[in-house]
């Protein structure tokens, strides 16, 4: 089955489903071996892998570089993290159109200005485009992608700039009227009241997806019982990563060895294992004879 119609049936599902952020091609495959059915290639994190602000410091050709690899080493769907789209929606249209041609199953782009800044940073200060404005890059999208079955997901920001439930429905409404597969409803709460209030309005109109990196604390049968669709844990991949090496660093740093740690890292046999190493070995004997 091709990864488009994987994420598509991800997303039609009666069932949530949970997706896990990765930021090159060996936290993906570690994604896809703990069992997830799909992973989110995050702006944030694939911006901080490289040492960069989540600001459109990256431009989307260094994405692009790292999104494919990503696709290449894994079977399960990307969806990629877009940002704003990188201008209107002829720069939105070119990027979905390039990132679909390296494997990525779906992209999602947000009704923020660009260069867009990361929700948690200042969040409410910030603006958004017009409903009209981002419903052409909705329409455009969709009017040009390749395979029918990879998905375009519209993502509002508008609880993260202070907007009301009635406000985060109203670009909800357009956007599913432009032809959105799915929609994003960003919240950066403490609780998941935001939410709750948009789908007790919502009907079900198309698939929600939710990234609740604030309100993690809300029992995961709550929100399924309101409807979501998907789950993206956004993030965690990255932070997990930056507390294991700081603290390898500073103990190795202090002894002056690392025999104390030696016992909790992974070996160089387990990076060839994820790198796939057994293949070049089976390559070698059949083409060199060694």
């Amino acid at each position: 089955m091709k990864k488009t119609t994987k994420l598509k049936q991800l997303l039609q599902n009666k069932s949530t489903e949970f997706i896990l952020e990765a930021h090159n091609g060996i936290s993906a495959k570690i994604v896809e071996e703990a069992g997830f059915s799909g992973i989110w290639a995050s702006g944030l994190t694939l911006s901080g892998s490289m040492g960069t602000r989540d600001c459109n410091e990256m431009s989307w050709s260094d994405i692009l570089n790292i999104v494919w690899k990503m696709a290449d080493c894994t079977s399960i769907p990307i969806l990629l993290d877009g940002d704003t789209g990188y201008g209107d929606f002829n720069n939105a249209r070119y990027i979905a159109n390039k990132f679909e041609q390296v494997g990525v199953a779906g992209i999602c782009f947000e009704d923020k200005l660009f260069p867009k800044r990361n929700s948690f940073a200042k969040g409410e200060e910030q603006e958004l485009c017009s409903i009209s404005e981002f419903c052409a890059k909705i329409k455009a999208i969709k009017d040009s992608q390749i395979d029918s079955d990879f998905c375009m997901i519209a993502r509002t920001e508008a609880f993260i700039t202070g907007g009301n439930t009635d406000s985060a429905l109203d670009r909800a409404n357009a956007y599913y009227e432009a032809g959105t597969d799915a929609i994003l409803v960003h919240s950066c709460a403490k609780d998941a009241s935001q939410i709750e209030d948009f789908m007790k309005s919502w009907h079900n109109k198309c698939p929600i997806v939710i990234i609740p990196t604030t309100y993690y604390t809300i029992p995961t049968e709550v929100l399924e019982n309101m409807g979501i669709s998907m789950i993206i844990w956004a993030n965690h991949m990255l932070r997990v990563s930056i507390r294991a090496m700081q603290k390898a660093a500073a103990t190795i740093y202090k002894g002056k060895n690392v025999r104390e740690i030696n016992d909790d890292i992974a070996n160089v046999l387990e990076i060839f294992r994820l790198q796939n190493m057994d293949e070049l070995y089976s390559a070698e004997k059949k083409y060199l004879g060694r």
